[in-house]
């Protein structure tokens, strides 16, 4: 039982930036600090002069510490006091005409209220578009997993788990928006603008167009019989931050957390974008969760609290959203944005599709089309616990 890693990004230990955003808008080599807008480089230097002496700061060892595919990028700043052992902080770099803060401020304060290991906000100039925060570290999840020992990668992924289960038991209605109809649509929408017709040159005809709608429609409805919770929406690996000193993970890139069904963050959890498990390791770690949500009565839907089966299967439904959905973004970051190493990770993802639709007869007009695209045989049918819907 082996897992199947590929080279993901370089991760910075600061807040991960969004996948699904425009290009960064400075200039970076490793870790040089680059600017390329001469106006707020001169803003910049007057915000961290004004922060620098009640927090210690040393400004002139301020570096890059990741830019990705936002607008918002994080820098690392060391303290200035001697007896610091080395501590460093992490410093937002947002334009507020280009990123809107509040919601990483809003999510932080409540995954923080849930007791949840994450960046703590030290200041923030909400006007500049600049914020400094606690470091929580420069290995993530990803980093420390061996994917030939999976038995040792246990005890992480149980550690995710705890932070999951605290995150989605301090759930409240009406707090963060809802991940409803319009957004799942919008979302899994990408996967033929971008994946099908712009990646792979397909010319979609009106039988296949009518596929994808009656799909997605399947997939929306299902999605949002489960029940609602916090939903972080990228909680994997790469946004795990493995504690300098022990302790919980700390979670990362939570801005555009919503409210939205059960399923979706162990989903994420699972079937990540750089690492793929055997599938039994991906039943043991989801029993694992499934066990403890029952506890927490998080199961209290259907016949979920009695049947696993029943949580399995709507864990693949929600998941198929999500891997249609980020098969369209990987291509459009390719093809728009001009990030090439994406798309590297896209048959990943068509596996996760392929794989969940051979298992369900609805869902078998997807896998011909897909098939179709790719130029694939049938997958192959693995676990089905019980009917096959």
């Amino acid at each position: 039982m082996s897992a199947q890693p590929s080279s993901p990004p370089s991760r910075a230990p600061g807040p991960a930036p969004s996948g699904d955003a425009p290009r960064a808008s400075a200039i970076q080599a490793a870790d040089t600090l680059i600017w390329s807008d001469p106006e707020r480089q001169q803003a910049f230097a007057r915000w961290l002069a004004s922060v620098a002496a009640a927090h210690r700061l040393a400004p002139d060892s301020v570096r890059l510490a990741s830019a990705d595919a936002s607008w918002r990028r994080y820098l690392r700043v060391s303290s200035a006091d001697a007896g610091g052992s080395g501590t460093t902080f992490i410093i937002m770099d947002a334009p507020p005409d280009k990123e809107n803060c509040a919601p990483f401020v809003r999510v932080a304060r409540l995954m923080a209220q849930a007791g949840l290991n994450v960046p703590r906000i030290l200041a923030w100039d909400e006007a500049s578009g600049f914020m400094l925060l606690t470091d929580l570290g420069t290995q993530t999840m990803l980093d420390a997993i061996d994917p030939g020992q999976p038995q040792q990668a246990r005890p992480l992924y149980e550690q995710a788990l705890d932070a999951l289960l605290a995150w989605q038991r301090a759930s409240r209605p009406g707090v963060l928006p809802a991940y409803d109809q319009t957004l799942l649509l919008r979302e899994m929408a990408l996967f033929p603008q971008w994946y099908l017709e712009q990646h792979r040159g397909l010319n979609l005809s009106d039988a296949q167009r009518s596929v994808l709608q009656q799909t997605f429609a399947q997939i929306v409805a299902r999605n949002l019989a489960a029940p609602a919770v916090y939903v972080h929406r990228d909680f994997m690996p790469r946004n795990l931050m493995i504690a300098p000193a022990g302790g919980p993970l700390g979670v990362l890139d939570f801005q555009d957390a919503l409210y939205g069904p059960a399923s979706y963050d162990i989903a994420s959890l699972l079937r990540d974008a750089f690492l793929s498990w055997d599938e039994e390791f991906v039943l043991d770690i989801t029993i694992r969760y499934w066990e403890q949500a029952r506890r927490a009565a998080l199961m209290d839907h259907e016949d979920w609290h009695a049947d696993f089966g029943s949580f399995w299967r709507a864990v693949e439904w929600m998941g198929l959203q999500r891997h249609l959905k980020v098969a369209g973004i990987f291509a459009r970051l390719t093809l728009r944005d001009g990030k090439p190493r994406y798309l590297a990770d896209t048959p990943r993802f068509i596996g996760y599709i392929r794989h969940t639709a051979s298992r369900y007869r609805e869902l078998k007009p997807l896998l011909r089309l897909i098939d179709e695209a790719e130029g694939t045989a049938p997958a192959p049918v693995g676990y089905a616990f019980g009917r096959v819907d």
